[in-house]
């Protein structure tokens, strides 16, 4: 009864609804208006559809979802997440996803928002790897993808600023690059053959061109409700399925190679606000 009740109301009462914990002032929406008045760009404007879906963006009731499961006492060990530190200190979730990836001190390596809340999952919680709650990474009814999405909610219009000023935070920006540009696969591709000029498109989808600052903040910005897929997906999911597509090699989520590509994809981004969560088709 309660979401049907929430359904009716626009997105910026929603968001006033959210109010039990440090919430975004301006929606997604918002955000991406701003956005189109700075630019002209057929990747931002490319979906009437897409702009009327925003409004009911099926996701804010993943990060309802989400924000449930963070502050519940879970796993093993019987503990909520306020305890795992996203970058700016443990519980601090405002602005903290628009500064991953980023390096940790505890693990002694770069860390994007997946797999550091695998990492608190795992050593704060008391979850065993192989628990659903930590290896179920897809689909808007798993915990890692409802607990994303919440998280990164809490970054809605904030600028991307990932850190580069550890040594570690450099290098895996720097071979993030390396693999944009690393043609691989049985068709010759790599992401810069999609994503270096304007215009290109997919079939009826305009392609985000790297180059446009306002094109590329809306392509980083993940997590996101795909409405082909009718479900909320992740960076993680996006990188995989773009490799996929080039047919390149899947690599392994959350290893390295993933997270240096979304070290350099959001570093491309920088200073451009987040749009969190986003719909995308």
């Amino acid at each position: 009864m309660l979401r049907k009740l929430v359904m009716a109301l626009p997105v910026a009462a929603l968001a006033a609804a959210f109010a039990a914990h440090a919430q975004p002032v301006e929606d997604p929406l918002e955000v991406l208006e701003g956005l189109i008045e700075q630019v002209d760009s057929d990747y931002l404007t490319q979906s009437e559809q897409n702009l009327i879906l925003m409004a009911d963006n099926p996701a804010l009731w993943t990060v309802e979802d989400g924000e449930a499961l963070f502050y519940e006492a879970r796993g093993p060990n019987n503990v909520s997440l306020e305890e795992c530190d996203f970058g700016k200190g443990p519980g601090v979730l405002e602005g903290a996803y628009a500064e991953l990836p980023r390096y940790f001190e505890d693990t002694g390596r770069v860390m994007d928002l997946e797999s550091r809340l695998v990492h608190c999952m795992i050593t704060l919680q008391g979850f065993p790897e192989d628990d659903p709650a930590v290896s179920k990474r897809d689909g808007s009814d798993s915990d890692h993808m409802q607990l994303q999405t919440y998280i990164a909610y809490q970054s809605n219009g904030m600028p991307w600023n990932p850190p580069l000023d550890h040594p570690v935070e450099q290098a895996m920006r720097d071979a993030g690059e390396y693999i944009f540009y690393r043609r691989a696969g049985n068709m010759d591709f790599n992401c810069a053959t999609c994503h270096t000029a304007t215009g290109k498109r997919i079939r009826a989808s305009v392609l985000p061109d790297k180059n446009i600052p306002e094109e590329w903040t809306k392509a980083v910005s993940w997590p996101a409700f795909r409405a082909g897929h009718d479900h909320v997906r992740s960076s993680q999911h996006r990188v995989r399925e773009c490799l996929w597509q080039m047919r390149h090699a899947v690599p392994i989520g959350g290893s390295d190679a993933t997270i240096a590509l979304i070290s350099y994809w959001t570093d491309l981004a920088r200073g451009q606000p987040t749009v969190l969560p986003d719909v995308k088709r």
